[in-house]
């Protein structure tokens, strides 16, 4: 009796994970992933930060307590976004992107300065960083813009190509004045990709990847600290206790992990040899902790749910809901993309860059956005379930119609 009791409660648990989401609710897929990688982030800030949390505060727990809040406020602000309609986001694009253009300004004049770089709004809670709150709002921008000049965009040459670029160009410069030049390259891959997939002619991309790769250069030439990122990215071992220190505890780290790691809490690069352990540089601590299968783990949890998000785009844009294709697809580029630069510079592939891992890293604003990210994710999926069932249920309502005006013309025929 209790052993059938186990199979069938083992059954339909394993149904409601497996198969597909019923019509008009949210892909639980989607769900799943952001939970299980939120959760993943939770236990990897507890076990990175003890050290540092210890020293500064005299309590390990401390950075784990600010972890839990960032991701309550993080979900109770996606049980908000959920709420709204796609076409209230779409309304009210350019006024999001003018909030975000503000605290920009905001944070140059009174913003919190850490390590030479002024990126945070103290709030007292937490310090806001408006730079992902631009990634956001011009993602949601550039997704209305291509719904209303979608045309301009495909068939002119310059005109609809140019306009995104300047409005890109306004954010670009208020970030490089923090500086945080990898945000400026997130968001500039992000919107090649949407204006790529709305049509946009390969020879503006051409000219405009020769301008971008040109300002880019200028820009790590012209300042000495970005030089020595690159310096220390080609040999930081000519220099490990200087400017390629953190690269090089960061690869011993990943050395000492191999295939199944050293064991959860078992990091000794977190113990204050590997600057930013909890927060750009977790992911070098999961790699020491939990090896190459942790690593796998986790990589293909991110991956599968950007391949979510951008099956989800395409999905939409093919049934007629432009906004929210353009905007999954925008957000599942950001993620791939951010995950990219923070893994390959934890590795040694790319130059610190100073972006966190999607829904894992340390930090609030960013957990904050990438959540309600997600929740756009569901939105989108959501609408377009309503839209497929309504279509699907045209046809029905039709012939239904058209069974009771016949039933009516018979009787009449009959009196």
């Amino acid at each position: 009796m209790v052993k059938t009791k186990v199979k069938n409660l083992g059954d339909g648990v394993k149904g409601w994970v497996r198969q597909a989401s019923p019509l008009v609710l949210y892909d639980r897929q989607i769900v799943w992933l952001a939970f299980g990688l939120m959760l993943t982030g939770l236990v990897m800030v507890t076990s990175a930060s003890f050290p540092i949390s210890t020293r500064l505060t005299g309590s390990p727990f401390h950075f784990m307590v600010r972890h839990a809040i960032f991701l309550f406020l993080a979900l109770s602000a996606a049980i908000v976004v959920i709420q709204i309609p796609l076409e209230r986001w779409m309304k009210h694009s350019v006024h999001l992107l003018l909030v975000s253009m503000f605290l920009l300004l905001v944070v140059l004049v009174a913003g919190h300065s850490v390590n030479g770089a002024s990126r945070w709004i103290p709030l007292g809670l937490f310090n806001l960083q408006p730079a992902e709150i631009a990634k956001l709002s011009l993602f949601i921008f550039m997704s209305s813009y291509l719904v209303r000049k979608n045309d301009e965009v495909r068939d002119s040459f310059f005109g609809g190509f140019i306009k995104p670029i300047i409005v890109f160009t306004c954010l670009a410069v208020l970030l490089l004045l923090q500086p945080d030049l990898g945000t400026v390259v997130v968001m500039l891959v992000t919107l090649f990709a949407m204006l790529f997939i709305a049509g946009a002619k390969l020879v503006q991309f051409l000219s405009l990847l020769v301008i971008g790769v040109g300002v880019v250069t200028i820009l790590i030439i012209s300042e000495p600290y970005r030089m020595r990122r690159m310096t220390s990215f080609w040999r930081p071992f000519e220099d490990p206790f200087g400017n390629g220190y953190q690269l090089t505890q960061s690869l011993m780290a990943f050395g000492r992990g191999d295939w199944f790691g050293q064991g959860l809490g078992n990091s000794i690069q977190k113990l204050e040899y590997l600057p930013e352990a909890h927060t750009d540089f977790v992911f070098a601590v999961v790699a020491e902790e939990l090896g190459f299968i942790g690593v796998v783990c986790i990589l293909l949890m991110i991956f599968a749910l950007v391949y979510k998000a951008l099956n989800l785009g395409r999905k939409a844009l093919e049934s007629g809901e432009i906004f929210g294709g353009f905007l999954a697809v925008s957000i599942s580029i950001w993620f791939a993309f951010q995950t990219l630069i923070n893994v390959g510079a934890a590795a040694g592939i790319v130059p610190t860059k100073g972006l966190t891992l999607p829904l894992i890293s340390y930090g609030g604003s960013s957990l904050i956005i990438m959540t309600i990210a997600v929740a756009l994710l569901l939105r989108i999926d959501y609408e377009c379930r309503v839209a497929a069932l309504n279509l699907a249920n045209k046809p029905t309502l039709t012939s239904k119609h058209q069974s009771n005006d016949d039933e009516n013309e018979l009787s009449e025929n009959e009196k």
